[in-house]
This record gives structure tokens, C-alpha cells and sequence, in this order.
């Protein structure tokens, strides 16, 4: 997808648009995942961090969403950062020693590991961001 993510920067789909922000959800229904900060979200995104982790930590899934920082991560929120210039986070999944976690890009990469609380945490959080932006 990262390929396909460069082209869609580089040609929006409408004329001059341009959103306010992005979020991109990776690897985010795994059993025990937990999420750290992203290198690139940092440095090109770090308010929208700062949003992301704090609606996290208020909706109680502050034990999932780590204040740490998780390494950096080529993946298509790069793109959108740097070539359309559209403040974008990567949620993605980390193992505590902040690789991705044990199924990633494996067989066992599969439904039987995805964990539906998990994916409500992330979803209740981004929607927290969402419906509360100004």
C-alpha cells in the first residue's frame, strides 16, 4: 500500500484538498497489543499524538497506549506527511521491545488473534478525537 499511498499524495482525489489531519490504524486488533508512539507521527504529527494518546488515557485504555516513543516506521502516513503535507499519525502495534508483535507477517496472521477489544479501544478512541475536534 505504500506505494499506492505516494501516488494518492501526490494526486487528492478533489482539487487542492486538503484535510486537517490523518490517522492511520495498523496491526491495531491484536490480542495484548500495545501502542507506542511513532517516530514519524512525532516529528511530522506530535499534536495529533498528543490528541490520540490523551483521549486514550481518558477513556481508560492508558495501559495500551504507552507515552513512550516506539521507533520509527516506513509506512504510508510517510507519505502523506511529506509529499501532501497533511499532518498524519501511524496507530500501530508494538511488542514491549517496541517490534511488531509475534503473528506479523506470519500464517498465524490471522482472525483467531484479533482480540474485539482491542479493536474497541482504538475505535472508541479515535472516535473520542473525532467527535471532540474544533
Amino acid at each position: 500500500m505504500v506505494f499506492g499511498c505516494s501516488i494518492l499524495a501526490r494526486n487528492p482525489h478533489v482539487e487542492k484538498y486538503n484535510a486537517r489531519f490523518g490517522i492511520l490504524l495498523d496491526m491495531v486488533g491484536g490480542e495484548n497489543t500495545m501502542f507506542l508512539k511513532e517516530s514519524h507521527s512525532e516529528q511530522y504529527a506530535p499534536d495529533i499524538n498528543k490528541k490520540v494518546w490523551k483521549a486514550a488515557k481518558k477513556l481508560g485504555y492508558g495501559k495500551m497506549f504507552i507515552d513512550e516513543n516506539g521507533g520509527a516506521v516506513t509506512d504510508d502516513h510517510l507519505f502523506i506527511n511529506e509529499l501532501a503535507r497533511i499532518k498524519t499519525i501511524d496507530i500501530i502495534a508494538s511488542d514491549p521491545e517496541g517490534g511488531f508483535t509475534p503473528t506479523w507477517h506470519t500464517i498465524n496472521d490471522n482472525m483467531d488473534h484479533i482480540d474485539k477489544n482491542t479493536l474497541k479501544a482504538v475505535g472508541q478512541t479515535v472516535l473520542e478525537v473525532i467527535y471532540n475536534e474544533k
